[in-house]
């Protein structure tokens, strides 16, 4: 059974730089792409960050790029997103999440099979 754990959210003043890590295991499969989730309060969940697992490529949202910067750790398996210049805008609900293995932009959320329980930032300003 595929488990990805977040850690790192918490509260941040902006302009903070926390980071965000998300632990998988449990694999049966190999996700073509890991991606970084938010969603705040009445809002719906969007697609903050992307990498391909294949060539590194990434994709980041409009609103985060130039800040938030995915990365990963083949042998920890673990995905990062270094988040820079926080704004309040920025708080949300943050999940990974791990791409089916059909994905192949993985742009949108039915592209993932696999979700985290998520981690909380809040931005105070």
């Amino acid at each position: 059974q595929v488990q990805l754990v977040e850690s790192g959210g918490g509260s941040v003043q902006a302009g903070g730089s926390p980071r965000l890590a998300c632990a998988a295991s449990g694999y049966t499969y190999s996700p073509g792409c890991m991606g970084w989730f938010r969603q705040a309060p009445g809002k719906e969940r969007e697609g903050v960050a992307v990498i391909h697992i294949g060539d590194s490529s990434t994709y980041y949202a409009d609103s985060v790029k130039g800040r938030f910067t995915i990365s990963r750790d083949n042998v920890k398996n673990t995905v990062y997103l270094q988040m820079n210049s926080l704004n309040t805008e920025d708080a949300a609900m943050y999940y990974c999440a791990a791409g089916r293995v059909w994905a192949r932009g993985c742009v949108s959320t039915n592209e993932y099979g696999y979700w985290g329980q998520g981690t909380q930032v809040t931005v105070s300003s």
